[in-house]
Order: structure tokens, then sequence, then C-alpha cells
């Protein structure tokens, strides 16, 4: 028999990341929110929550399944000079690191500005 999931499955766990409604650029890996907004954070954006709010896009899997794209952010405000490695996603209302995914590392300096382009988080249908 064949494994099958409904769409609706995977839009459910894809909203939980849309609900974030702040993006950070980080100098390592963050493990808290306190490590995303804080302790790692070199610039952050605020983000309009919900899928097609503008800062969020659901569509079809690039091969099967379902994606979330995080729309391009331009013109970040750099708060922190450093290296950018990695970039977080965090739900403000309950202080919760969402997640978390690599960047190109780049230096950044304070005062500047950076751009984090378009990005998705894919779940391939079941197999």
């Amino acid at each position: 028999m064949a494994k099958w999931q409904n769409d609706l499955m995977l839009d459910a766990a894809l909203g939980y990341v849309d609900d974030c409604t702040i993006l950070t650029v980080c100098s390592a890996q963050p493990t808290t929110y306190t490590e995303a907004i804080t302790t790692y954070k070199l610039a952050d954006v605020v983000m309009t929550a919900g899928a097609g709010n503008g800062d969020y896009t659901l569509a079809n899997g690039d091969v099967s399944g379902r994606k979330l794209t995080v729309v391009q952010q331009s013109a970040v405000p750099i708060d922190t000079s450093g290296t950018a490695t990695h970039v977080a996603l965090c739900i403000t209302a309950s202080s919760t690191l969402v997640y978390v995914t690599t960047c190109t590392s780049q230096s950044l300096t304070s005062g500047g500005t950076v751009t984090v382009p378009n990005w998705d988080i894919e779940i391939a249908d079941a197999a």
C-alpha cells in the first residue's frame, strides 16, 4: 500500500513557521530565543505572520509535498558588526525560537544593511 498524507497536514507544520514575527541574522547557530535575538544577533527585521501576508508564501514543493518561502528582506539594518553564518525565525509573543538555517558567510558592519534573499522550507510527501 502506498503512503499518503493530506497537504493540510504539511501546511499546518509550515503554518507554525509562518507565525514567526522576527527574522534575525546571527553570527553563530542559536539554540535558544535569547541567543537568536540577543547573543548572536547581528541584524533583525520584523516579519508579518501568515502565509500570503507579504513575508511568507505557501505553495507546492519543488519535487513533492509543500514549501514555505521566506520572502527576500532587503536593506535590513545591521546593529552589530560580525560574520553572518545563520538566519533564525522566532515568535516574539511566546519568546520561541522556531527555525534556524545557515546562510552564506559574510562580514557585516554595524550601521550598514544586509539583504536576506528568498529561501524555502520544504516538507516532502510521505514516501
